[in-house]
C-alpha cells in the first residue's frame, strides 16, 4: 500500500497526489471522524462533499465511504475496499474515526490493503494519526471520551499499528489546535514516546515497504 500523509487537507504535494493515483482511480472518501457527539451534521456533509470535488479534480473517480453503514458487516466493508482502489480519509476526532473502524472491521482489513501494492491510502490529521500504534499521545488534542456509537463506551487507545511511532499533525502552524499540540509534543519528549511532528501544509509520502524499513 502506498501512503499520502498530510498534516491538513491536501498539503504542498498536490502534484504528487496526482501522479500516484493508482489505474483504478475509484475513491472512497471516510469522513467518520467528524461524527463525534455535538457536530454540525450541514457542515460535516459540505465539508466532504467540498473534499470529493477537489479529489475528483485531481483525477479520482470519488464516493462517501461511510463506515456507519458497514458496522457489524466486515465483509460487505470487504467488498467495497476491494472495489476501490484508493481511500481518503479525512481530519476530526481520532478517536471517534477509531470507533467507527472498530464497529465496521476496517481494522482488521488494514493487513489486507497492505498487501496491495497498487492501493493508496491518503488523508491528514486523524486520518494519519490514526495509523499510529498508540493514540496516547493526542488525548489533549482530540477528545477520547466522545462516544457517538452504540456499542462502545470506552476510549479505544490502539491505533492501527501501520507505523510504530506517533504522527503528530497542527505542529507550529496556523491552526486553532497548534498550541494545544505543542503541549503534546512536549508531552512526547517528557515521556520518550516515539513521535514525528508535521507542519500544515507538510506530508509525508511512503510505502509499506519504507515503513517497515525504519
Amino acid at each position: 500500500m502506498n501512503y499520502y500523509l498530510s498534516s491538513y487537507k491536501f498539503g504542498s504535494k498536490v502534484a504528487e497526489l496526482k501522479a500516484m493515483i493508482p489505474p483504478n482511480n475509484k475513491l472512497g472518501h471516510i469522513n467518520n471522524s467528524r461524527d463525534w457527539v455535538g457536530r454540525d451534521p450541514e457542515r460535516a456533509q459540505r465539508h466532504q462533499l467540498d473534499e470529493i470535488a477537489a479529489l475528483n479534480n485531481f483525477g479520482f473517480d470519488s464516493e462517501a465511504l461511510d463506515l456507519k453503514d458497514y458496522f457489524g458487516k466486515k465483509e460487505a466493508l470487504r467488498e467495497k475496499i476491494n472495489s476501490l482502489g484508493a481511500l481518503w480519509v479525512s481530519g476530526g476526532n481520532t478517536f471517534v474515526l477509531r470507533q467507527a473502524m472498530k464497529l465496521s472491521g476496517f481494522d482488521e482489513l488494514v493487513p489486507e490493503m497492505q498487501q496491495r501494492e497498487d492501493f493508496l491510502y491518503g488523508g491528514y490529521s486523524a486520518g494519519v494519526c490514526i495509523l499510529s500504534k498508540s493514540l496516547k499521545s493526542i488525548d489533549r488534542v482530540d477528545d477520547p471520551d466522545n462516544f457517538p456509537y452504540t456499542g462502545i463506551n470506552k476510549a479505544i487507545y490502539e491505533g492501527l499499528n501501520v507505523i510504530e511511532y506517533a504522527i503528530i499533525s497542527h505542529y507550529d502552524s496556523p491552526h486553532p489546535e497548534s498550541a494545544m499540540v505543542e503541549q503534546e509534543i512536549r508531552r512526547c519528549i517528557d515521556n520518550k514516546w516515539l513521535f514525528i511532528a508535521l507542519r500544515d501544509g507538510e506530508v509525508i509520502i511512503t510505502t509499506d515497504q519504507e515503513i517497515k524499513a525504519t
